[in-house]
C-alpha cells in the first residue's frame, strides 16, 4: 500500500494518515485486512461512528484510506463502493475570531518565533504545513506576493503580502538571520537546511490562544 501512494505521488501526509488508518482496522479485528470483507467493513463504520463517536469528516478519512487498500492494493472485486460508503459530513459555518480576539492571540505569543508565525497566519490564511514550508527566498517583495510551494492538491501559488506584514518579517528576518526557511528547524545538525514541524505551528496557535483564555 506504501508504494502504491507513493506512486501517485500522494503527500507525506495523507501517507502518514491512510497507513495508520488501516492500521487501526487491522488492530480492531485482530486480523489482517486481506481476510476481512465487506460485513466488517460495515460493523467497523457503525463502530466508529456508534461508539467511538468520532466526528464524520474523521470516517470519511478512514474510509478513503480503506478504499484505497481495497480498491487500489488489494484490487478485490467482491467489495463495491457501496461497502464504503462516505457519511453525510454536516454543514457547519467557521468559527472566526473578533479583531480583538485575534489582537489578544498575537499579544498572548510566548516568544518572538510564536508571534511571527501568528501573524503570518492572520494575514495570509496559509495552511500551517505551507507556513513551515516557506523560504525567506519566497517572499518577494517587488510583486508584493509570498509564493507558496507545492500546498493542497501540490500546486504552487501566490499568496498577497501586506506592507505590514512585509514590515514584521523584516524585523523578524534582522532577529533571526534565516537563510533558507523562514521557519527553520533548530533541532536538525548544524548546516542541514530543515522546516519546522506543522505540529510546532499548530503548537503555537495552541499555546497563544490559552495564555490569551481564547475558548473558540
Amino acid at each position: 500500500m506504501l508504494h502504491e501512494l507513493q506512486r501517485r505521488n500522494y503527500s507525506p501526509s495523507t501517507i502518514r494518515s491512510y497507513l495508520g488508518a488501516v492500521q487501526q482496522f487491522a488492530e480492531h479485528f485482530h486480523c489482517s485486512p486481506e481476510r476481512l470483507g465487506p460485513e466488517h467493513l460495515r460493523r467497523y463504520q457503525v463502530f466508529l461512528l456508534q461508539e467511538k463517536k468520532l466526528e464524520p469528516s474523521t470516517v470519511e478519512i478512514r474510509i478513503s484510506a480503506l478504499r484505497f487498500l481495497y480498491k487500489r492494493t488489494l484490487r478485490r472485486r467482491d467489495l463495491a463502493y457501496d461497502d464504503l460508503i462516505f457519511p453525510k459530513v454536516p454543514e457547519k459555518l467557521p468559527i472566526v475570531l473578533s479583531q480583538e480576539e485575534v489582537v489578544r492571540l498575537i499579544e498572548a505569543a510566548p516568544n518572538r518565533l510564536y508571534r511571527m508565525i501568528l501573524v503570518l497566519l492572520y494575514a495570509t490564511g496559509v495552511r500551517r504545513a505551507e507556513a513551515a514550508r516557506i523560504r525567506v527566498e519566497d517572499i518577494d517583495s517587488k510583486r508584493m506576493v509570498i509564493h507558496i510551494r507545492q500546498g493542497k492538491g501540490a500546486r504552487d501559488r501566490d499568496v498577497p503580502l501586506s506592507p505590514k506584514l512585509l514590515e514584521e518579517l523584516r524585523s523578524y528576518w534582522q532577529w533571526k538571520k534565516s537563510r533558507g526557511y523562514l521557519f527553520p528547524s533548530t533541532a536538525g545538525q548544524r548546516g542541514v537546511d530543515q522546516s519546522i514541524s506543522d505540529k510546532t505551528i499548530w503548537n503555537a496557535c495552541r499555546v497563544a490562544a490559552t495564555r490569551a483564555g481564547l475558548t473558540k
